[in-house]
């Protein structure tokens, strides 16, 4: 058996279950002002923490959908290693994805994993879908909710 053909079963028992739990991840100001500098999207709401306090319900600042979005990749890392024969992985993009609270600045973070679904592209693809849920501490909606597939690529 192929070690793509090996993860394939193996991946092909746990879906429907919970596959992995990331670390939290402080949003702090610093990392919303370097990522609103990053994308040049300085809107005030992300940026100026006095006005933001005033005048929007959130009580200060919040971080940017997509700088939340963005840290899938770094929950991915904590949950999941290469698979034996693996070369390398690669975000495949997102088939669903809801922003559903806002992420107030120094809320900690951490992204839930569950497979929904995994199916061999080719002989050297795996295609994996996972439900990410990026929780907010404290929180019992979470920020995002995405349907999130990745390619894990085996040695021919």
């Amino acid at each position: 058996m192929s070690p793509l053909q090996d993860a394939l079963q193996q991946s092909e028992a746990l879906i429907g279950t919970e596959v992995g739990v990331s670390n939290w991840i402080t949003v702090d100001q610093a990392m919303i002002n370097d990522f609103a500098k990053t994308t040049r999207d300085d809107q005030w709401i992300h940026i100026d923490p006095e006005r933001a306090a005033k005048e929007t319900p959130f009580g200060g600042t919040i971080a940017h959908g997509f700088l939340t979005l963005s840290l899938a990749s770094r929950f991915a890392y904590d949950c999941f290693a290469m698979l034996p024969g693996q070369e390398m992985g690669i975000n495949y993009g997102m088939n669903k994805l809801r922003f559903l609270m806002p992420v107030r600045a120094g809320s900690r973070l951490r992204g839930r994993f569950t497979l929904q679904d995994v199916r061999a592209r080719s002989e050297t693809e795996l295609l994996r879908t996972n439900i990410l849920t990026v929780e907010i501490e404290g929180q019992e909606t979470p920020a995002l909710v995405a349907e999130w597939l990745g390619l894990a690529i085996f040695k021919k």
